[in-house]
């Protein structure tokens, strides 16, 4: 009583009272805030699938409740859209407390009458009554069918069976009706696949006759578009761990398996998702700039790539300075380098005690990022048959090592689902930079063209020898002549996995089968023969056996 006297004197509320009432509306309008924003950040979290190489969100129950400045909203407020908004809510108020009373006063019994309504619930005679009435009904429809089938059916006029037939006819064909974009793709010399795992990629994908899209994910593909399924043309992504650590870099492996039952060009490009979100992908003037390029370009090896490492170029020079390697640190938990020269190293039998880093220099030319590119198709497989070997030994290390289950490429969860996708992304660079290749840079929005990191200025630094074709078919052979034999370097071997495995002992054993059902046709011909000669043709009966 005490407690209430401080707050009503003479029948109205004190000062004090107010001050309470204050007090307390703002803490919980303060509540309010910090639930919603807990509850949206929640929501985020739970239904987009961020990038692999962003960076992951705190801790929502780490958010501290301070006190919001709601002055700086009320200043901005226009005064009479607020008495509007308050008078509409009272309105809606008003309604809800009207609808609610007409429910408590039909629920309620009036005082002259002592009768309770009771709540109208089946019993199990009603249910055994609705069981009958179901029998009877399913009886009764069996029985029309039968009848119906009995009878004989007027099939109808010609032109209305040929009508209906036309129409479902063009209904089928358009379910499978080609997109406009694979009609005008035809002849051209260049595709680019946009890899995407989601339908939330979808707003950030092209139409038209240079893109086609490729789905991680089978169920996830465009309703109206050939995109491609990943998944078919390569069944390890069906299994989800996998498809986690390699992300882009399996659907480039998935094309390249099989590739000329799908890419029949001379020139193949990728363009991850993301460009477009982070507003890198080409643009109409860049698109035609490149297509002019790759029109006029005969001879010579040439990568294009437009999305780039965010190196700040103009630090070169000082010792803090951001490289390839210390970019590729960053991305992968701090340890790139060592990862890579640790796999660079079992890749190709090195000792142990040699140094196994490529060289990437640091002359303020870009190196590309997010799977960006344009090469010749030549070019693409012999780039694939170096990234699955490299990816193989990345998967030997982290299953040879006593705990599978981490990843020293990564710093938190959501890295460690995507383990092997931030280097694999940038491994095309010290492949294109070692193995002589012409790095263009295409301006996304200008379609400027700019050679980045010079050939002529390569000599001396590139290691030629480890990228040299010839070297890595040989060491591509090797690796399928042992998975053809069964004979694993390692449990769940990748490599198999990754895309075709062909060596010659392959090729022979093809053409000794081919040639043994050319050998067993000609025997069944020569009998057919034979036995024709010697007993004549015989027709055998209409209808008989």
């Amino acid at each position: 009583m005490k407690a209430f006297s401080l707050l009503i004197s003479d029948g109205k509320l004190t000062k004090h009272a107010h001050s309470i009432a204050s007090s307390s509306r703002l803490l919980a309008k303060n509540m309010f805030a910090v639930e919603c924003i807990t509850g949206y950040a929640n929501l985020i979290e739970n239904v987009f699938n961020f990038p692999s190489d962003m960076a992951p969100s705190g801790n929502t129950s780490l958010f501290k409740q301070h006190i919001w400045e709601w002055y700086y909203f009320h200043n901005d407020e226009n005064a009479s859209d607020r008495e509007d908004r308050d008078s509409s809510n009272l309105n809606v108020i008003y309604e809800l407390e009207e609808h609610m009373g007409n429910l408590v006063s039909l629920k309620n019994v009036s005082d002259d009458n002592n009768e309770s309504l009771e709540v109208d619930s089946p019993t199990d005679l009603d249910w055994d009554i609705l069981t009958e009435i179901e029998g009877s009904e399913e009886a009764d429809r069996l029985e029309m069918e039968e009848m119906a089938e009995r009878m004989e059916k007027h099939i109808g006029e010609w032109d209305v069976i040929y009508r209906n037939a036309r129409k479902a006819e063009k209904l089928r064909f358009e379910t499978n009706e080609r997109d406009e974009g694979e009609l005008e793709r035809t002849g051209q010399p260049l595709c680019i696949y946009e890899i995407y795992n989601g339908a939330g990629a979808w707003p950030f994908l092209h139409h038209g006759s240079l893109y086609r899209g490729l789905s991680l994910l089978t169920k996830a593909r465009r309703l109206k578009s050939d995109d491609v399924d990943a998944v078919s043309r390569l069944p390890l992504l069906n299994e989800t761990y996998y498809r986690d650590i390699l992300c882009e870099i399996g659907g480039v492996f998935s094309i390249a398996n099989g590739i000329d039952n799908i890419h029949k060009r001379p020139w193949i490009g990728f363009q991850s998702w993301r460009a477009t979100g982070r507003k890198v992908s080409l643009s109409k003037r860049a698109e035609q700039t490149l297509e002019e390029a790759i029109n006029g370009n005969t001879k010579g090896d040439v990568i294009y790539f437009w999305a780039h490492l965010d190196v700040d170029a103009g630090l070169a020079g000082r010792n803090n300075a951001l490289t390839f390697w210390s970019m590729c640190d960053i991305l992968n938990g701090g340890n790139c380098r060592n990862s890579f020269q640790d796999a660079f190293r079992r890749m190709y039998g090195l000792p142990s005690h040699l140094e196994v880093l490529p060289p990437m220099p640091q002359d303020g030319g870009h190196w590309s990022a997010l799977h960006s590119w344009v090469m010749p198709t030549s070019s693409f497989l012999e780039f694939v048959m170096f990234s699955r070997m490299f990816v193989d030994s990345l998967n030997a290390l982290n299953v040879n090592s006593s705990n599978t289950s981490e990843c020293v490429l990564a710093s938190s969860t959501l890295e460690k689902t995507h383990c092997y996708c931030r280097i694999m992304e940038v491994v095309v660079n010290v492949w294109a930079y070692h193995s002589a290749r012409k790095m263009v840079y295409v301006d996304p929005d200008s379609g400027l063209l700019e050679e980045h990191h010079p050939v002529e200025k390569r000599r001396g630094l590139m290691w030629a020898k480890y990228f040299n074709s010839t070297l890595l078919k040989s060491m591509d052979e090797d690796l399928a002549e042992a998975a053809d034999d069964n004979d694993h370097p390692y449990e769940k071997w990748l490599w198999p996995l990754t895309g075709e495995v062909y060596w010659q002992g392959v090729y022979e054993r093809e053409r000794e089968h081919r040639y043994r059902l050319k050998m067993d046709k000609k025997r069944k011909t020569r009998e057919k023969l034979f036995d024709r000669m010697k007993y004549g043709y015989k027709q055998k009966t209409l209808g008989g056996r």
